[in-house]
């Protein structure tokens, strides 16, 4: 290729006086220079840096092609000087070696994706003969004979060299030199993953234990032996935003989709600093941003052994003089992972307009729009032996089956009438439903060539309608029981239930009273099976026995949930960078203004009698008279009773300030320090929704609506449409520090230290103070051609973690628990790849989570000293095998996962045990354009169980040889197309 051709490469080497035939590689990165190099576009603003420096810079012209550098002016080193301009474009420094320095998109030339023959967009240039001042090929320079489809060779020291936004501030940081704990994984790196939830994709970062039994929502994650079964102290972030200020409930507002580059992680940390309640991790999926060069199209279609259909759609094009528009989404129907007899539909839109200015500044606005229907999956109960072995409960399969279905239909529910309606409908159907419109705005302003101003701002609107059934809740295990003791009145579960307020008389004695007279008595119980009409009498045991193939009944608790959320978040600052002497400094100062407001209305619960079987049956109990004629039903279509689980109604709003600033500094060549440090203050007000009182002044329910079916005549607690503020003010503090030195170009250092906080907000509870956080580590980070490791030691503190869950003896009232925990731990990550075909990754983490100071309701249980948090595993560990097929044909892979032993419980009453789930796949490049990729999940079908019954309260116990839990699903498969147009 004759020199100076952008045919492939953009290839610039000095004109006239050859400066660099004189002057050593090692003199070159280190000398300081004076560079003047305007913004502009990057190939002109690339050629003109060359020229200045004396050296020889290879760029893809496809990578350069529409990108805007942003200027550099001053005295740098030619490297430093050369990452300050190209620092906005989106472009890296691969590689420099005093003469000749290579440049790559970031995340383009990443090894990893490449060299596990993901389909990615990186295109490697063919060069018949190198530039005449270009060193000899070898690892660190594009290979000059390489064919069409060859891999490329990887640099001895690339591994850990990609660029990394989250976590960071200065723009220069890389894996290999951050003092933070970061992970990124590209858009190549998730789809091997294929997740099934935007949860499961978080498994991809060391560390974090995923509860992915949920379905696509509303999945449990903990981060480094924090409590499991919540999502605390973890943010997930949309191109640097928080979904969610508050952190839980993110993933009803995201779906990870074709519009999405990449995903990048930072445990502890900056992550508290630069992020709210993101004290454990900030998980942030950043966006592919609109093109300005020419329209690019991209469609996948993704199918499911289990039903689920699927399309992703993404394009982008440029419009004129700097302006650039993308659109991109999915629609789906998902039948889910369990069997059912819906199908939920969802779609998401995503479109961003984007305007460059010639000085590297940009302002973009972004409009997304969601309408999902998502299946949701709670307990399920499971047989135990004597041994402790756990299964499935004849004629529901615990790896593929689900209680709900038809009879969950549809059913309305009596609510108080200060809600606006006395009847509440949930439906199984429906599933749960939210919507979602977020409105956005980003704008970069470089001032001068030190300083630059940002700010972001967003709006989310959301609304969710939660028809979840959650079997085994309010009774717990006591109410699994067989069919006959059901209809035994001396025995029965439901015996002890009084359906007339203030009667005293049980369900029986109501029944007799009502429906049977002298002359005609009730003379016994029945069942009446609500989906067939048939009618099972106490004296028929052969009938009773075969209900749901095993004889069984249960109560379920149909979870109706209306949450309406207002969420404004900004972020706006400075970036100051200056260079003075061998220091090379970042400064970051910034403010956060976030302000939510909710409304909760969790009234129109009911809990429902039906079978333990897939797709099961709703009952009625029933009266009948000495013919086994049905005098009377004591249920409503199977509803036992009303209102009395969750957390009811109210409203809350917190309003957050905060400043912050992060300092990023380079010491000579080999030491990074940064520290930071953000105070936040926080209003919070809760209207909590007050309950009706009686003329005596006394709690008192409402009246079920006139002609209820049923025994049961009160709608439970009842709202009477006022409400009881609760408000209070609070401010905490969040600091970090850390430093990296880089021993050698393949082995660096670095040390960490944290404090962070998680705020609470406002609940049925009142208002809670935030909840801090401790985290100490460090850690070790090797590169070379065939190794690229981490290894990081920790220790997690936590003081007063608050957190609620339903009252075991009154499922209507919440226990308000607080505990401290300590865990050490360490983890590991590890790329090794011996040989160019073959790698294998390997994550995972040992860690000795422990409870001290638990407190329920602020009486302490020292008997709990020591045990292990509930739902949170001390071993975590996955390895990737991947083959690379030749000619860029791409790849077949296999995982093994293990998650060891964890407990349902913080009174470590009953363990579930550890399990393996192996995986198998492969990404097929059929053409330049077209991709095929196919993976098999839970190869084996192995059991695996990642709960108890939180609902039973902080200790649970095996009752009658049953116990309610959630379980993995068996093995399944996933295929995908994607065609780039």
């Amino acid at each position: 290729m004759p020199l100076g051709s952008r045919s492939h490469f953009l290839s610039v080497s000095m004109t006239a006086l050859a400066v660099s035939a004189v002057a050593s590689p090692a003199f070159a990165q280190g000398q300081m220079r004076s560079f003047d190099v305007p913004a502009q576009p990057a190939a002109d603003g690339i050629v003109s840096f060359a020229q200045q420096a004396g050296i020889q810079v290879l760029a893809p012209s496809a990578a350069t092609r529409g990108r805007q550098v942003g200027g550099v002016k001053g005295n740098y080193t030619v490297e430093e000087g050369l990452r300050r301009l190209i620092g906005p474009s989106h472009l890296r420094v691969v590689s420099f070696d005093g003469r000749t320095a290579v440049i790559a998109e970031r995340g383009a030339s990443a090894p990893a994706p490449a060299q596990r023959g993901g389909f990615t967009n990186v295109a490697y240039a063919q060069q018949a003969t190198a530039p005449m001042s270009a060193p000899a090929a070898d690892a660190t320079t594009p290979n000059t004979t390489q064919a069409p489809g060859a891999q490329p060779p990887v640099a001895d020291t690339q591994g850990l060299q990609e660029i990394v936004v989250t976590g960071n501030t200065s723009g220069k940081r890389t894996l290999f030199n951050s003092s933070s704990n970061v992970t990124l994984a590209s858009a190549a790196d998730i789809q091997r993953k294929a997740p099934r939830s935007t949860a499961e994709t978080l498994e991809l970062v060391p560390g974090v234990f995923v509860e992915g039994t949920a379905g696509p929502i509303s999945n449990n994650y903990s981060v480094r032996g924090l409590r499991g079964g919540a999502q605390t102290f973890i943010t997930l972030e949309e191109d640097g935003m928080p979904i969610l200020y508050g952190g839980g409930g993110a993933d009803f507002y995201f779906q990870n989709d074709i519009t999405i580059d990449r995903m990048e992680a930072v445990e502890g940390g900056t992550s508290g600093i630069l992020a709210p309640n993101g004290a454990g991790a900030t998980i942030n999926f950043i966006s592919l941003k609109p093109n300005h060069d020419k329209p690019t199209a991209s469609v996948r279609f993704t199918g499911a052994t289990y039903g689920d259909l699927r399309a992703d759609a993404y394009f982008s094009a440029p419009i004129a003089d700097g302006w650039a528009f993308s659109i991109g989404g999915y629609a789906q129907s998902q039948k889910g992972v369990r069997r059912t007899p819906f199908s939920y539909n969802a779609y998401d839109v995503k479109a961003m307009l984007e305007k460059k200015f010639d000085d590297g500044g940009f302002i973009r606005f972004t409009v997304k729009h969601g309408d999902q229907h998502n299946p949701y999956y709670a307990d399920m109960p499971f047989a135990v032996s004597a041994s402790g072995k756990i299964s499935s409960i004849p004629g529901l399969n615990l790896k593929t089956d689900d209680v709900g279905g038809n009879s969950f239909a549809s059913f309305e529910v009596p609510d108080a009438a200060a809600t606006g309606r006395t009847l509440s409908r949930f439906s199984s159907s429906t599933g749960v439903h939210v919507r979602s419109s977020v409105y956005r705005i980003d704008v970069e302003k470089p001032v001068s060539s030190d300083l630059s101003l940002f700010a972001r701002a967003r709006y989310l609107n959301g609304f969710y309608d939660f028809n979840g059934i959650f079997p085994g809740s309010g009774s717990g295990t006591a109410g699994l029981t067989t069919a006959a003791d059901y209809v035994n009145p001396a025995v029965s579960p439901l015996a002890g239930l009084t359906p007339i307020q203030g009667s005293g008389e049980t369900y029986f004695d109501v029944a007799r009273d009502r429906f049977g007279t002298a002359a005609d008595p009730v003379t016994q119980f029945g069942l009446k099976d609500l989906r067939t009409g048939q009618v099972i009498a106490a004296s028929n045991a052969a009938g009773l026995a075969a209900i749901g193939g095993n004889g069984l009944l249960q109560q379920t608790v149909l979870n109706h949930q209306i949450l309406k959320t207002k969420d404004f978040g900004s972020d706006f600052g400075a970036k100051w960078d200056h260079t003075a002497g061998v220091i090379d400094n970042s400064l970051t100062v910034g403010g956060m203004v976030y302000n939510v407001r909710r409304w909760n209305d969790q009234s129109a619960v009911a809990t429902v009698l039906n079978d333990v079987q897939n797709n099961s049956h709703v009952y009625d109990l029933v009266a009948l008279d000495a013919s086994n004629n049905v005098v009377g039903s004591l249920t409503n279509n199977g509803l036992v009773n009303y209102g009395n689980w969750g957390q009811g109604i109210f409203k809350d709003e917190v309003t957050s300030l905060s400043a912050y600033f992060n300092d990023e500094m380079k010491i000579g060549e080999k030491l990074h320090v940064d520290f930071g440090a953000r105070y936040e203050h926080q209003h919070v007000s809760v209207d909590i929704g007050n309950q009706l009182l009686g003329p005596d002044g006394n709690p008192t329910n409402e009246l079920v609506p006139a002609g209820t079916p049923g025994l049961f005549n009160n709608v439970g607690s009842t709202f009477d449409g006022t409400y009881t503020r609760a408000k209070a003010t609070y401010h905490d503090w969040a600091y970090t520090a850390g430093a990296n030195y880089e021993l050698t170009d393949n082995l660096s250092l670095y040390v960490r230290g944290a404090r962070g906080f998680q705020t609470n907000g406002g609940d049925t509870g009142g208002t809670h103070k935030p909840t801090g956080l401790t985290l100490y580590e460090g850690g070790v980070r090797w590169q070379s051609r065939w190794l690229v490791a981490s290894v990081v030691g920790f220790r997690t503190i936590i003081k007063n973690l608050s957190y609620q869950f339903n009252d075991p003896d009154n499922q209507a009232s919440q226990i308000n628990v607080e505990a401290n925990s300590k865990t050490n731990g360490v983890q590991v990550d590890a790329d090794i790849r011996p040989v160019h075909f073959f790698s294998v990754n390997v994550n995972g983490v040992y860690q000795t989570p422990k409870l001290t100071g638990i407190q329920d309701n602020g009486l302490a249980v020292p008997d709990y000293d020591g045990n292990t948090p509930e739902r949170t595993p001390k071993k975590l560990l996955t390895v990737t095998p991947s083959f690379i097929l030749p000619h860029g044909l791409g790849e077949i892979y296999g995982r093994w996962k293990y998650i060891g032993k964890i407990f349902a419980d913080s009174g470590n009453g009953i363990a579930l045990p550890s399990y393996s789930v192996f995986t198998v796949g492969a990404s097929l490049n059929v053409t330049d354009r077209i991709n095929v990729s196919a993976s098999v999940d839970n190869l084996t079908n192995a059991k695996g169980f990642t709960e108890g019954n939180p609902r039973q309260g902080q200790t649970q116990t095996i009752v009658n040889g049953f116990f309610y839990g959630r379980a993995i699903v068996g093995r399944n498969a996933q295929v995908s197309a994607t065609i780039k147009l």
